[in-house]
């Protein structure tokens, strides 16, 4: 009796141990999200302040000779 509940506990054991399958498990990709609107805004600060200088510039410029037209 001994050796046949032996036998029956070590197969019980072994097919517990075999159980599952030996598929790849699934992982799924991490999406980064990046923030747009910073890069956009940036994208539009620089030239709107360069025109805004260019402005200033030509407008400034006016006079003849001199330093900025006191003469």
């Amino acid at each position: 009796m001994k050796p046949t509940a032996l036998i029956i506990g070590l197969m019980v054991s072994a097919n517990a141990s075999f159980a599952g399958n030996l598929t790849e498990p699934v992982i799924e990709p991490e999406v980064i999200a990046e923030d747009t609107a910073a890069t956009s805004s940036g994208g539009l600060l620089i030239p709107i302040f360069l025109v805004i200088l260019l402005a200033a510039a030509a407008s400034s410029s006016g006079g003849g000779g001199g330093l900025g037209g006191l003469d």
